[in-house]
């Protein structure tokens, strides 16, 4: 499965169906799983740094992660409708 979808899933566990269908039918939610899971990679790293600056990255991506996390809810919720 892509690493994007996976991720997406890992977010929002609860709605894997829904993901798994939006996936086959939007390209522009394929892409927003991908940011989701280039966002994570960037966490770990960055977590996992020892580089000036690390905490206010770490914070960066957390607040992106949290932004493309509501923007899948909102996609799998007008999905719903």
């Amino acid at each position: 499965m892509d690493r994007g979808v996976l991720a997406a899933i890992r977010l929002l566990p609860k709605y894997r169906k829904s993901i798994e269908e939006l996936v086959l039918l939007s390209e522009s939610f394929r892409t927003l799983c991908g940011d989701i899971a280039d966002a994570e990679l960037a966490l770990k790293r960055w977590e996992n740094s020892a580089l000036p600056g690390k905490e206010a990255r770490c914070d960066e991506y957390r607040s992106m992660i949290n932004g493309l996390e509501a923007e899948l809810r909102q996609a799998i919720h007008e999905r719903q409708l």
